[in-house]
Parts: C-alpha cells; structure tokens; sequence
C-alpha cells in the first residue's frame, strides 16, 4: 500500500473541473464527472500541510462498499456512481495515479448543504447543550449526558462552505430556503434512513455511528434526490468501537477525532499551516484502516483487487 501521501490528484488529460479539501473532481464528457481523492486532511475547515498515506483510497473503498450496501437496504436509494474503472483518456501514469483513488460519477446538480444526522450527542452538539439544553437552536431531552443515544436520530443539517471558508450549522427552515421546500422533507427523511440502515450495519460489526453527513443532488430529468460524494467514511463519520463505548466521556474512536483532539490539546485548532508529526499520521492511519476492514471485512488490498483494480 502506499508508503507515501499524495498531496495532490494532478490529471493533464482532462479538464479539472473544482479543488476541494480533499478532492480535485475532473470534467470526462457531458454525462459524467471524476471525483479523485488525495491524502490531504482537514480538521475544523483547515486542510493540514502533510497527508495520511492510503486515506484517499480508503474514502473512495468505502464510499463504494457503502453503496452497495446502503442501496440493498433502501432498495428505492439512487446514488450518483458509474465505476471505479478509470477514463480511457487517461495516460497509463495517470491511471496508475489514481489506482483505487477515483471514481467516475454521474454529473448532476448538488444540493448546497449537507445533511448531518446525529445519533448521539458529542462534539459542538455537546458543547451547545451544555450551554443552551438545545441542539442546533432546537430543543432535545433534558438531563443527557455526554455521548448519549438521542431517542431518536437528529438531522442539524449545516451550510456547505467554499474552500476557505466555514461550514455554518442551519436550522431546518434555513436549509429549506436553500434547497427549495419541495426537497428538504425528503432530502431529511433520506438522511436519517440511509444514518438508521448504515448504523444497523455497523452495529453487527462492532462499531457505533455517532454522526454522519451526507450529501444530496437533484437529477433534473426524474427530480429524483441522488445521494453523492463520500458516504459514512471516517472522514464523514464518527465511528466508535461498541466495546469500549461508555456515557459520560468521550470516546475511543476510528475517525479524524484523534486528530481534532491532537490539534484542541497543542492549542492549534483552527490554525493555518499545521503539520502533524508521524506518530499523529500513523495513529490517524491506523484508525482509518481498521475501520475500513471491520466494515467491509476487508484489507484495503483485497479491496483493490476484488474491484479489479
């Protein structure tokens, strides 16, 4: 696997279309699009100077095993993948580049939020509840405490910011001015089914979904919601080992968490220019990679190849 971070997917066959966080997404025909997937990590809207080694291929397996997975749960579920096969206009190099990394996808018209469902209170959800008793400005069950189970998942849906700026958390009347009234009940609905089916999932392997957000696009020719980007990834996710969880405390995770925390204890939250020292990539690393195989039952190897890659 790879032994060092790829900072950057760089593709002079085809047109590059946007540079995010993590992702640089190329332009392939008027149907479809390539979202490719670096080693980059951001935490709290700041993407770090070096990378994790493998993190990109990780997101891109994962997404694709919880497709399939999410999409014989939901059988009505429609999602924007098209093959893990790279473009034929790439170079031989290229496509060696983004072996595992890239995903062709569907081109369609995103939805400008991002649909955060919460199962358990932790995070800035905690941090407003023990100042407000509320969550997002709304109201929750008095007397919780930290890192408890809601009676019922939360959907805090939040803005999708630009590179450089902040997402905001919303409230439900703000994201249906953006989206349109017409999409934000089913685009809430689809969310906390698609967090209800994933936690199911990964309860029977061991592993607690705390939070997750997930992303939406509007197919103009059905105006049909089609679920896009990465899914239930540790990039998008907390994840939690069961055995070890207990309330009142935060907890043991398989996330960027350890990295949050690394960055809220050295005082460097929210800072520019951050590198993080290799034993914080290497504990980081590892949490991503045991997750991936206690979800898919998998090494990231075996992945590749059972994807023909």
């Amino acid at each position: 696997m790879a032994t060092a971070a790829v900072a950057k997917v760089d593709l002079g066959s085809l047109k590059l279309r946007n540079s995010g966080k993590v992702r640089e997404i190329y332009d392939v025909d008027e149907n479809t699009i390539l979202f490719t997937t670096s080693d980059r990590i951001s935490a709290y809207d700041v993407i770090m100077n070096n990378g994790v080694p493998g993190k990109g291929i990780v997101l891109t397996l994962a997404t694709k095993h919880w497709f399939d997975v999410l999409s014989a749960a939901i059988p009505t579920l429609r999602t924007h993948f098209v093959s893990l096969l790279p473009p034929a206009a790439l170079t031989a190099e290229e496509k060696a580049q983004v072996r595992g990394r890239s995903m062709l996808v569907r081109r369609l018209v995103p939805f400008k939020i991002e649909a955060i469902v919460r199962g358990y209170i932790t995070g800035s959800a905690w941090n407003e509840y023990v100042k407000s008793g509320t969550v997002h400005g709304e109201p929750v069950p008095a007397g919780l405490q930290q890192c408890a189970k809601f009676p019922e998942p939360l959907y805090t849906p939040s803005t999708k910011a630009e590179l450089g700026d902040n997402d905001e958390n919303i409230t439900r009347d703000k994201a249906a001015e953006i989206v349109g009234a017409q999409y934000a009940a089913r685009i809430e609905r689809l969310a906390i089914n698609l967090y209800e089916a994933g936690a199911a999932y990964a309860a029977e392997r061991g592993i607690i979904i705390a939070d997750t957000k997930f992303e939406f696009a509007l197919d103009p020719a059905t105006d049909e919601i089609v679920l896009i980007d990465e899914v239930l990834t540790p990039d998008s996710s907390r994840f939690w080992p069961a055995d070890k969880y207990e309330v009142g405390r935060d907890q043991d995770s398989f996330d960027k968490q350890f990295l949050r925390n690394w960055l809220v204890q050295n005082k460097l939250k929210g800072k520019p220019d951050v590198t993080m020292p290799e034993d914080i990539v290497a504990a980081t690393s590892e949490r991503y990679l045991d997750a991936f195989q206690k979800l898919t039952g998998k090494t990231l190897e075996q992945a590749l190849q059972d994807e023909g890659l």
